[in-house]
């Protein structure tokens, strides 16, 4: 790995560019915990730049958990940075809640944090978007053990009016895939969510922009391209979340 931190794990990373400087930001958790499973629920967002994208230079943590009750109150997970038309630099992240400290159950919800110089943030108090229950699946529901509402890829829309989230998230129980028919493996949910906004400040939750019975329990860390004029949407699936007619692939 070109970054890599002695005494802890880090995987998810996004980046920002600056002009002079290049921004990782990353998840990381420390390897005192053990056990590798429990790095999600200790995961704080780290900061390093570099001006070649090979050399790196840790300025370490720059957002963590919030307070008792708050949103993110146990863990800050995946996101992404925009610099909005005020010239404002916006993280999108991933608020991480477990209820229940001896359960894997957990609610996510997507937040806000802002900055001017991509060192120091301030986080909004208030989750931006969370699950909307008329189209996506929450913790409520009991058929899943968290709620899906992770991983915020933001992007200005081509005609450059307004912006767009791309969210890994799961449908409810009763929806239909592409086929018109619910999906028979309850785990064949997982489906890429959708969320606008005019101006970085306001979203609207929309319906999904894939449907469920694709054969993914979640489709993760969504991130759009265009290569040679074709708009593609890149993700990751590990083998353990395979779903339908992809299990044991």
């Amino acid at each position: 790995m070109t970054f890599a931190l002695d005494d802890h794990w880090v995987w998810d990373f996004w980046i920002a560019d600056s002009g002079d400087l290049f921004h990782l930001f990353y998840l990381h958790a420390p390897r005192s915990l053990g056990d590798p499973d429990l790095r999600h629920r200790n995961a704080v967002i780290g900061h390093a730049v570099s001006t070649d994208l090979r050399t790196w230079s840790d300025r370490g943590p720059v957002l963590g958990p919030g307070g008792p009750g708050a949103f993110d109150e146990t863990a800050t997970w995946t996101g992404s940075v925009v610099r909005g038309p005020d010239g404002v630099w916006r993280m999108f992240y991933t608020g991480s809640r477990f209820p229940d400290a001896g359960s894997a159950s957990n609610i996510e919800t997507i937040g806000v944090a802002r900055s001017t110089d991509l060192v120091t943030w301030e986080r909004s108090p208030a989750a931006l978007t969370t699950a909307d229950p008329l189209r996506y699946e929450t913790l409520a529901e009991g058929t899943w053990h968290e709620e899906a509402w992770r991983d915020p890829w933001v992007f200005p829309d081509p005609s450059g009016d307004g912006w767009h989230m791309l969210i890994t998230a799961r449908t409810g129980r009763d929806t239909p895939g592409a086929d018109g028919r619910v999906p028979a493996d309850p785990r064949d949910r997982g489906v890429v969510g959708h969320a606008t906004s005019p101006d970085l400040e306001v979203w609207t939750v929309r319906e999904p922009l894939s449907a469920p019975g694709a054969g993914f329990a979640h489709l993760e860390v969504p991130q759009s391209v265009t290569v040679d004029g074709r708009h593609l949407l890149l993700f990751s699936c590990d083998t353990a979340h395979l779903a339908g007619e992809r299990r044991g692939e």
